[in-house]
């Protein structure tokens, strides 16, 4: 018989505006101490330096997760021109230094260099696992990995200001993957410099927008008021807005709940479907609530994800 989890059976999202200073799990633990929910999770780490958007799943919502993760994001970073660390941050030790401080016009004629799909490698303090190891331990214990490169999608980069000679700071939209220090780290190299990170604040992940994000201190002065909490919980579906979404009658509803197929009868729903390939996924609403995500089959939906809403 499994065991049943302690806490409250509380699900939907979360949109924390995180504090330089922890690490993203110690968020997470906040937010369950403060709640006192049963499960919690998070979409895409951030750097304890970092600040800003961080989406907590709970309960159910903890199923949407991996769509959250793969969601497009938004930064603000500045860069710190003429000084290289082993953390590509500023929590790093000094490697190098460089008295070349860049030019606006010089850098913005880099950044398409660095707009597209794009080759990169990550930062040696990164959780990337080499070896069955993650390569911030490796590096911690002196043996740093050499990281292969690889793909990420870079979609725009635009120079926001510069504050002083040493500092620029830069706006950034992009794909799943793609680390803001390595960036930092390639566009100074690009100019004939050395630089890291010097501040990081994540502005987007999806939906879930920096304007919405509350601090852990307003959310532990909600905690305690069921409605005012409620006001700032989002639906276990807000991470899903991109994927289709059909309306099922009550039958159809039960039987996806219970992991069998329903086939997509109404015209309304077949106009959904013939754009899609087969195996594209769609959700399965119920009125307002989320049933299931589901894998289109033919004329078919097969349940993927049931939830207990």
């Amino acid at each position: 018989m499994a065991r049943r989890r302690k806490g409250k059976p509380i699900n939907g999202w979360l949109v924390v505006d995180k504090p330089a200073g922890m690490t993203s799990t110690a968020v997470v633990n906040a937010v369950r101490r403060i709640t006192g929910a049963a499960k919690a999770g998070h979409a895409g780490t951030l750097d304890p330096l970092a600040t800003g958007v961080l989406p907590i799943a709970l309960g159910e919502a903890t199923k949407t997760v991996p769509y959250a993760m793969d969601s497009a994001k938004r930064y603000r970073f500045t860069l710190r021109w003429g000084e290289a660390r082993d953390t590509d941050d500023a929590e790093g030790a000094v490697t190098a230094t460089s008295p070349v401080r860049p030019e606006r016009a010089a850098i913005e004629a880099v950044l398409p260099r660095f707009t597209g799909e794009i080759d990169q490698r990550p930062p040696i303090y990164s959780a990337i696992k080499v070896d069955g190891r993650r390569s911030y331990d490796l590096a911690r214990a002196d043996q740093a990995p050499v990281l292969a490169m690889r793909p990420v999608r870079i979609d725009s980069i635009s120079l926001a200001e510069m504050a002083d000679a040493d500092h620029a700071s830069f706006d950034v939209a992009c794909g799943k993957g793609a680390y803001m220090r390595a960036l930092a780290r390639d566009i100074a190299e690009a100019l004939g410099t050395v630089g890291h990170v010097s501040a990081l604040r994540r502005t987007a992940v999806g939906g879930f927008r920096a304007e919405g994000a509350i601090s852990l201190e307003h959310l532990s002065d909600v905690g305690h008021s069921p409605a005012r909490f409620e006001q700032c919980l989002l639906s276990v579906a807000t991470a899903l807005d991109d994927i289709p979404a059909l309306a099922l009658a009550d039958l159809e509803a039960d039987r996806l709940r219970m992991g069998r197929a329903v086939q997509v009868l109404r015209t309304a729903d077949r106009v959904v479907i013939e754009a899609l390939d087969d195996g594209a996924i769609l959700r399965a609403m119920d009125g307002k609530t989320l049933i299931a995500l589901t894998r289109l089959e033919g004329m078919e939906i097969h349940p993927v994800r049931v939830f207990n809403l």
